[in-house]
């Protein structure tokens, strides 16, 4: 009777943990803030919305309007680090749900989920470094592409370009998605420009190779997706997988990646967000809400910061949520 009614007990906790995980937290659209003081001292602040891994279907209306919605922070730049689509019918409400922000500055690179459609996959694959990847069917991401770039939006796959915004000249550079081996950093490759008042790196997959020629290069900001912060994380443990080769500890929100140093008077800061959306065959989150952030840029301290070594555990940032 006792195992009875423990296995009933199990079960039904097992039920309900799904059933948060699949119906609330993976649509519970969350806004996490964090400021970053990488700006030459005294500088005005400048913000920075970082969306990712929006995995959009068309009939996301609650995702799209509350994208739409994010245009009432007024950020200064909005940056997408890739995999937008998760339909071949998905481009019409991507832009419609970037619509209010394409006015905006605004950059972005390409990702697995903008090339091919997802499929199911078998869960524990993710626990294998190197497993096999099989793609999907290809999606319309020109179609994509073009809605962005038609707005003057600054498409850095494997690209690098230059924005002015409120008077701070930004120098970027990107690579297409690690998780498919399409970087090509021998393209971008260079000391980064430091006649720039900000320099940023976009990246979908947070690969350490990648992002430690970015910080050689002289890089202030990095900014990364695809991990889903894990996804489902455990209470005191974290996430299970990163799904590429960064650390655990840095699966998600901001950590310094390199300290300062001549060419990187603010050392190099790495953004890693926890993304909008799930895979349609994988639709479930826990301890690990959908997000996007609000990058807050700010003068950096006349000496060079001591706090936030590589690895250590960051503050959560402040948050908002909502439904």
């Amino acid at each position: 009777m006792r195992v009875t009614t423990a296995l009933a007990s199990v079960v039904a906790s097992g039920t309900a943990g799904i059933a948060y995980a699949s119906l609330y937290e993976r649509n519970r659209w969350t806004l996490r803030r964090f400021d970053v003081p990488v700006l030459a001292p005294g500088s005005a602040p400048l913000r920075i919305l970082h969306l990712s891994d929006l995995h959009m279907t068309a009939a996301q209306r609650s995702k799209q309007e509350w994208v739409a919605g994010l245009a009432a922070l007024q950020p200064d730049l909005v940056v997408d680090t890739g995999d937008n689509l998760a339909g071949h019918d998905a481009v019409p409400g991507t832009l419609r749900a970037l619509e209010p922000l394409l006015d905006l500055p605004g950059a972005f690179v390409l990702a697995s989920n903008d090339y091919y459609a997802p499929r199911p996959k078998n869960p524990l694959k993710y626990f294998k470094r190197d497993h096999k990847r099989v793609h999907g069917d290809p999606l319309p991401w020109r179609d994509l592409r073009a809605g962005l770039t038609g707005r003057g939006w600054l498409d850095l796959t494997n690209r690098s370009g230059e924005l002015v915004v409120r008077g701070q000249r930004i120098s970027f550079a990107g690579v297409d998605d690690s998780h498919l081996r399409r970087d090509r950093y021998d393209l971008v490759a260079g000391r980064a420009d430091a006649g720039a008042d900000l320099r940023i790196g976009l990246a979908h997959s947070p690969e350490p190779r990648v992002l430690d020629r970015f910080a050689e290069d002289g890089y202030d900001l990095l900014l990364c997706g695809h991990t889903h912060g894990g996804q489902l994380r455990v209470p005191f443990y974290g996430a299970l997988v990163t799904n590429c080769g960064i650390d655990r500890d840095r699966v998600r929100w901001l950590h310094r990646w390199a300290e300062p140093a001549p060419h990187r008077p603010a050392g190099t800061w790495l953004h890693i967000s926890a993304g909008l959306g799930t895979s349609p065959y994988a639709p479930a989150r826990f301890a690990c809400p959908p997000e996007a952030t609000l990058l807050t840029l700010t003068g950096r301290a006349p000496a060079p910061p001591t706090a936030g070594e590589p690895g250590a555990d960051p503050a959560e940032g402040r948050l908002e949520t909502g439904s």
